[in-house]
């Protein structure tokens, strides 16, 4: 095997190993999302709200690798029954899939979960999960439409009506001397590209501005920074070497496209990676951390509540004479607030008693025919002061 064709299988065994580790991230982040889901934490719902679009952006990316995986003309070299022009339409279908479809809903829906993080009360519905999915399908169209204009109507334009318009500009795929298809990208598509990824570009710079405008986490502004550094950085890059592509033949010199074809993947992949990571795991890891912090302030209520119902049934008073046998401690080892109230003169002694009531708001009324409460005797007013 010569050495071009080998180093350029081995980057193509390379990408297939790096989308086989995204999908496996995808798969485990999307059943840790149902996870998330079905823990049914009203208090973080609002962080669970957008839980169908981030599952959405992982099938996005899956969709996206699976594409760049079925461009390798690897595969197809071992496959006989292919014929050349089953091959020239697989790589048709790749361009208007993965350019015209994937990467920009990829993108645009990275770019709606950002913006849900500015909605207070948004997230919090499924109508959002809908209407969401519905905007990204509707602004993905317009560059769907324009890769099917160059994949479809660009090689009749070229044959009919400007034969001299150079055929980069329009060819999806270049036989090469083995008699393969090889996928290449065309220069319109990438310009169409490249105009769709600036406007976004543009669109997540003053997102973010807003965003860390409102973040006082220095934590969650760094994310915020490196999410926005990454998407603004990697997308225009793949999009800059897939223009690039058009300076190299295919059929001619494959290691030189292979190795400028590889980049711009891994770009993508960069790309895609930091968002599953920043958009997807991340809040739901911080917000199961936030559930179990809870859970461990609620035990330490728990336990100095009854530390302080011990103390007080440990108190000298409990075996003072004022105190009524058959006290029980169950009322005041409850949850709540303290607070004291006055009851009613005991007619034995003459004295009144005030209740303590631990942690408990709710204990503000005796049931009847309950034993005697207990408290501290107080010193009964004079008999002259009591009036008539």
């Amino acid at each position: 095997m010569p050495l071009t064709r080998f180093v350029a299988d081995a980057l193509g065994v390379v990408t297939i190993c790096l989308v086989a580790l995204l999908v496996l991230v995808g798969v485990f982040c999307i059943i840790y999302s149902l996870y998330f889901r079905r823990q049914g934490l009203v208090q973080l719902n609002y962080f669970n709200g957008p839980w169908i679009i981030r599952i959405t952006y992982i099938f996005f990316a899956v969709w996206w690798g699976i594409g760049e995986i079925i461009r390798l003309n690897l595969l197809r070299r071992n496959l006989d029954v292919l014929t050349l022009k089953w091959q020239e339409n697989i790589c048709k279908c790749y361009i208007v899939s993965n350019l015209g479809f994937a990467e920009p809903c990829l993108f645009l829906t990275l770019i709606f979960l950002l913006r849900a993080s500015l909605q207070r009360s948004g997230p919090l519905s499924q109508k959002w999960n809908l209407k969401t999915a519905g905007y990204v399908l509707l602004y993905c169209f317009p560059i769907f439409i324009l890769q099917l204009v160059v994949i479809l109507i660009g090689p009749w334009y070229k044959r009919f009506q400007d034969p001299k318009l150079p055929s980069y500009f329009i060819n999806a795929a270049k036989i090469n001397n083995d008699d393969i298809a090889l996928c290449t990208y065309p220069l319109l598509s990438s310009i169409f590209l490249g105009l769709f990824a600036t406007v976004l570009t543009v669109y997540l710079f003053w997102l973010g501005r807003r965003i860390l405008h409102l973040v006082i986490n220095k934590s969650l502004q760094k994310r915020v920074y490196t999410l926005i550094f990454s998407i603004s950085s990697f997308f225009p890059l793949r999009v800059i070497m897939l223009g690039l592509t058009v300076l190299s033949k295919p059929e001619e010199e494959e290691l030189a496209f292979a190795a400028i074809s590889f980049l711009a993947f891994l770009s993508l992949l960069c790309c895609a990676g930091v968002g599953v990571c920043m958009l997807v795991y991340l809040p739901i890891a911080d917000s199961l951390s936030l559930r179990m912090s809870q859970q461990r302030d609620l035990e330490a209520s728990d336990e100095y509540n009854d530390t302080i119902s011990l103390i007080a049934n440990a108190s000298p008073l409990e075996g003072s004479k004022m105190t009524s046998p058959g006290r029980s401690s169950t009322a005041s080892a409850k949850c709540g607030s303290i607070s004291f109230r006055t009851t009613e003169n005991d007619e034995a002694s003459g004295s009144t008693f005030v209740e303590l009531s631990l942690f408990n708001p709710s204990q503000h009324m005796t049931p009847p025919g309950s034993p005697s409460l207990l408290g501290w005797p107080m010193i009964s007013p004079p008999a002259h002061s009591r009036g008539p």
